[in-house]
């Protein structure tokens, strides 16, 4: 049976200017047409759903999330990894994010995630794992229960083939400190010796593991390119080395702007305020936000305009918040909608390695789609009308009403 979703405004993610008044033809699971006008001559059993006027697209990535910390003392595993799933079910529903990537979670609960919303199955997005993040002993963020302790080159060794091991699709190096940590823990400092992250970054190479590497300050982060990177992560201090690098490597970049632009003081929309509430970040965590803003805006908007490759990701939680918040930065920070619906879809598929299969609404692609009541081309809060969310074709989420 084929499902015909008609009388639409497709925005493919390829093409900036909509296709209007088209339909989009889809049998098992894949994008069979994307044609002008009207449906195709029925067969018997087709579905049809008139979107009378909606915009259709490829569904959201958020390609850096953990599960949700801190957690109540005493919660179990169990617990812990329940509700991660029941966090990621909850973004794709309500918020059309049909792909996440993991920086860290642990016990591997995000491998087991991946497995159980692999293919067309349980409603969840699909899931790229990296197991725990490594860092050094006195390393980043070590109280989100995320993070393994690593010292000297085969104690990282041993960690990433531990990661391989358990069947992760990337491994999370932190080369450096965050914003959101103890005194110790400083992005401005960078914590690997150099025979530490020439070991980790080599068995890698050696494995073919693409390294998604936690980068802060200029230091880690030409460090990371030279040595490889697939991606890197935040770069809130960059100089114009470290933009060359990016560009000549065709390193990735995922600037999480929602760390250093979210606190209470910076948040000006209704649903920037409304999370920096919820969230109530410690006063001198608030303070190291603020001082990181405006340098982590500047490094942005000169990746920007330089042309690196560029994807969204968040780094906060929930899920049904996150990818919303991050795309609505990217255009308060200087990128276009056109600019940030590609970072959270086509680019975010091509830098997880599934861009011939998903990222865009073109025939021959899964059907990982969503629909939105509102041009996101003319305003990217638009994204949160949702009306319909599918996967592999599947209808998984309808909230018209």
């Amino acid at each position: 049976m084929r499902l015909i979703l008609t009388n639409c405004n497709v925005i493919d993610c390829v093409n900036p200017d909509p296709k209007t008044q088209a339909t989009v033809v889809i049998e098992d699971g894949r994008i069979l047409d994307v044609r002008d006008g009207g449906p195709p001559a029925g067969a018997s059993g087709d579905r049809v759903i008139d979107l009378e006027g909606s915009y259709l697209l490829p569904g959201l990535w958020d390609v850096h999330i953990h599960p949700q910390h801190p957690v109540p003392a005493g919660t179990t595993v169990a617990q812990i990894t329940a509700d991660f799933g029941q966090n990621l079910m909850t973004g794709m529903i309500e918020a059309g994010v049909t792909a996440v990537r993991s920086g860290g979670a642990r016990d591997w609960m995000d491998v087991a995630w991946r497995r159980a919303f692999a293919g067309p199955g349980p409603a969840g997005p699909r899931v790229f794992a990296c197991g725990q993040f490594l860092t050094t002993t006195g390393g980043h963020f070590l109280t989100s229960g995320h993070a393994r302790e690593c010292d000297g080159p085969y104690g990282y060794a041993e960690a990433i083939r531990d990661q391989m091991k358990h069947d992760v699709d990337h491994i999370k190096l932190n080369l450096s400190g965050g914003i959101m940590g103890p005194r110790w823990d400083r992005h401005t400092e960078s914590f690997l010796l150099p025979e530490e992250i020439e070991t980790a970054f080599a068995l890698c190479r050696q494995r073919n593991f693409p390294v998604m590497a936690h980068a802060t300050n200029p230091e880690s982060v030409k460090m990371a390119i030279k040595l490889g990177a697939h991606s890197v992560e935040h770069a809130y201090i960059t100089d114009e080395d470290c933009i060359t690098d990016f560009v000549s490597s065709g390193t990735w970049y995922v600037p999480t702007l929602s760390i250093s632009q979210l606190s209470p003081n910076l948040a000006t929309t209704e649903h920037e305020k409304a999370w920096a509430a919820q969230k109530r970040l410690a006063p001198d965590l608030v303070i190291r936000a603020d001082a990181a803003a405006e340098e982590h805006r500047n490094s942005f908007q000169k990746a920007l305009s330089a042309g690196v490759k560029m994807a969204l990701g968040s780094d906060i939680s929930p899920m049904r918040d996150s990818a919303l918040l991050e795309l609505g930065l990217w255009v308060k920070c200087g990128a276009t909608p056109w600019q940030a619906l590609l970072a959270a879809t086509k680019n975010a598929a091509e830098m997880c390695g599934v861009g011939p299969e998903l990222g865009t609404v073109e025939p021959g692609k899964l059907a990982d789609l969503i629909v939105v009541g509102g041009n996101p081309l003319a305003d990217i809060e638009n994204v949160r009308k949702l009306e319909l969310v599918l996967k592999e074709g599947r209808v998984v989420a309808d909230h018209r009403g």
